[in-house]
């Protein structure tokens, strides 16, 4: 359970706090750094998978863990900036809440033996959250350059994602219940 893979994507889900206390006290360099190790926390995302599966590491703790990791970590970062009133609390909202209802179908899919994995535009969602959230986070003009709005457009673009995405794990969860069904009926 505490292989390799499994520390760092707890070590993604320790940076968490890190960030959010950063964030707190909005300011150039606090922003700056909350940057810094977001990024250091996505880089983990893709390091504990690709050792997971080159070193024959992948636990269910770990297929557990990972998902949940990112969800904390992008989902707070969300409320965050919601509370800095940098981001619209509605596109918040919506992320979160597809966030909790594919974790919910994912649980209850698992109660029924029936796996539901992550699909490409899942991935592709979590890729745009975190790269929306890097200029939103960074705030502050850089150099002559306003990040925000290319963080809007980004944010805007990861939550159509989000919405379609969600909506394709509705309709998976959906066709394997009717499956199971019919397989048992």
């Amino acid at each position: 359970m505490f292989n390799l893979a499994n520390r760092i994507t707890m070590a993604r889900v320790l940076l968490v706090p890190l960030i959010i206390v950063l964030l707190y006290f909005p300011g150039r360099i606090t922003c700056l750094l909350a940057v810094v190790f977001f990024i250091i926390a996505s880089l983990t995302d893709l390091l504990d998978g690709h050792i997971a599966r080159k070193e024959n590491m992948v636990t269910s703790f770990g297929k557990f863990l990972d998902p949940l990791a990112d969800k904390l970590l992008i989902c707070s970062i969300l409320v965050m900036l919601v509370e800095l009133n940098w981001i619209p609390a509605w596109v918040s909202i919506i992320i979160i809440c597809r966030e909790l209802m594919v974790t919910g179908l994912r649980a209850m899919a698992a109660d029924e033996g029936i796996v539901i994995a992550a699909d490409k535009y899942g991935k592709i969602k979590t890729v745009l959250q975190m790269v929306a959230l890097v200029p939103l986070m960074l705030h502050y003009p850089w150099f002559g350059f306003d990040p925000q709005p290319l963080g809007q457009f980004v944010l805007y673009m990861a939550l159509v994602l989000t919405v379609f995405s969600g909506f394709n794990y509705l309709n998976g969860f959906y066709r394997n219940w009717l499956d199971k069904d019919a397989a048992a009926g």
